[in-house]
């Protein structure tokens, strides 16, 4: 039988289906990461929460979303895409609505721990489903790039969302907007995503579950606490240490597993630890911009939260030019010489802004840093989740995709608490929290130092592989051809 080609794949409706279901999932992801952010002064007034319980409204999310990512992931490669797809989805958006509706701290918390599990099975899911729907090659590259943009611009949109939401009409309606939307893509994937798995019986490796979900989001919630309390303090590092046995224990249980939760062969693939060692190195930097940049634009130029906002839409529109851009060049250079360019333009777009003061403007000190930062971070993103993928069979693209996912997470919580450590520092000793200056100075570091880490990941490029120069379908001799996901090597 002939093979289809990527353009008669891309008119088929189900795969139209499965481009729209991945971007709106990863949209509401990644969203739902920032938008609260500026809605949490309203929050602590609404319900009465100290600064204590107003850290865990966000943390809640980003602890048990980083926990559940490798189970996400490996729950679509076993019981089918569309089936978690749905059940992350539908569990995001049930959290979402007990949130907005939520009358004590407790119920809001609990809420965004659950909506934080939702996005944990929903966000791997929605790469699997892009994975296993186009073939390795352009018409897979594009969707990527697509993907990208639409999840990084989320990210950007959260500011701007959650302020208009919080300004006209309630911090409840960051959360109760994701009912609708939750709503409209569960009914629209149910109806066109056809399903896809392995016909094999396969059961669930418990055991690597519950070790990786505990060690993960003990991990993220030592590396939380760090902000807090400090990196020597008991509160942090018992947790940060049993994390980290949590996962000792559970690469020993992985490599004694008939069918482990995250295969172990998958790590002699190196396309796979490379880019997930240069994803997680450069999340450490790239987290950074949003929460500082909000942090200065308000703290110390007095934007309103819909100023600010609005203020991040040239990062929103660079990354998704960017985005675009990079599969139209991976046709014409190599994935590692895009990663680099990125890298770079994004140093240099970090270090004009840590140069930030207390006298600063839009146009003058965050529009020309927003520009580079922002496009570096769209051009690298996309050649970079593709080589995370490459070579990958089709049975385990949802572990690879999770571990993408936590990698990203991790490498964003780690950075961020290393970067407020140092920017607090750096307040303190120049005047304290109540000077403009002292604030500008400290945020200034912070973006330094942030610069160090993605400047790091550019040198750690030199580990991702050469690309193939291969026949465009090759069978036996362990590789796998399969026309509905292009070539798997296993």
């Amino acid at each position: 039988m002939k093979k289809r080609t990527a353009v008669n794949r891309s008119a088929n409706p189900a795969v139209w289906a499965a481009l729209v279901a991945a971007c709106a999932g990863q949209f509401l992801v990644v969203l739902d990461v920032s938008v609260v952010n500026v809605a949490l002064p309203s929050v602590r007034v609404s319900l009465g929460l100290d600064e204590s319980g107003l850290q865990w409204v966000a943390n809640a999310y980003i602890i048990t979303f980083a926990g559940c990512m490798l189970l996400g992931g490996r729950a679509a490669d076993l019981f089918g895409r569309k089936r978690v797809f749905l059940t992350g989805l539908g569990l995001f958006t049930a959290a979402s609505l007990a949130g907005g509706l939520a009358r004590e701290p407790w119920q809001l918390v609990a809420a965004r721990a659950v909506q934080g599990i939702g996005a944990a099975v929903l966000a791997p899911s929605t790469l699997t489903i892009l994975t296993t729907s186009f073939p390795e090659g352009p018409a897979r590259v594009k969707a990527i790039g697509l993907w990208t943009a639409v999840g990084t611009g989320g990210g950007a949109a959260g500011g701007l969302v959650g302020g208009l939401l919080t300004d006209a009409l309630s911090w409840r309606w960051v959360l109760l907007i994701n009912v609708p939307v939750g709503a409209l893509v569960l009914a629209g994937t149910a109806l066109w995503l056809p399903e896809l798995r392995e016909r094999a019986a396969r059961r669930l490796d418990l055991p690597g579950a519950v070790l990786v979900t505990a060690g993960v989001g003990a991990l993220a919630y030592g590396i939380a606490q760090t902000e807090a309390r400090g990196w020597t303090a008991a509160g942090a590092l018992l947790p940060l240490f049993g994390g980290l046995a949590a996962l000792g224990v559970f690469v020993l249980v992985e490599a004694r597993t008939a069918e482990p939760l995250m295969p172990l062969r998958l790590f002699r693939i190196r396309s796979v630890w490379s880019a997930n060692t240069v994803f997680l190195v450069c999340g450490t930097g790239f987290f950074a911009m949003w929460y500082f940049l909000s942090l200065y634009m308000q703290n110390v130029l007095d934007f309103t939260p819909v100023q600010a906002g609005v203020a991040f839409l040239p990062h929103t529109v660079s990354i998704m030019i960017g985005s675009q851009l990079a599969p139209r060049l991976m046709d014409r250079t190599e994935p590692r010489l895009l990663v680099v360019a990125g890298g770079l333009l994004a140093v240099v777009g970090f270090g004009w802004q840590s140069t930030m003061g207390a006298d600063g403007t839009f146009l003058r000190t965050i529009l020309g840093p927003a520009v580079l930062m922002s496009f570096g971070a769209g051009l690298l993103m996309t050649p970079l989740a593709f080589v995370a993928t490459s070579g990958v069979a089709s049975r385990d693209m949802g572990a690879v995709s999770g571990l993408v996912n936590t990698s990203r997470t991790i490498g964003g919580a780690l950075g961020l608490s290393i970067l407020a450590t140092v920017a607090a520092g750096r307040i303190a000793s120049t005047g304290g929290t109540d000077s403009a200056a002292a604030a500008a100075a400290g945020y200034g570091l912070a973006f330094r130092v942030a610069a160090c880490f993605i400047l790091l990941s550019t040198v750690l490029v030199a580990l991702l592989p050469k690309p193939r120069r291969e026949p465009p379908e090759v069978v036996g001799s362990g590789v796998v051809a399969d026309p509905a996901v292009g070539r798997a090597h296993s």
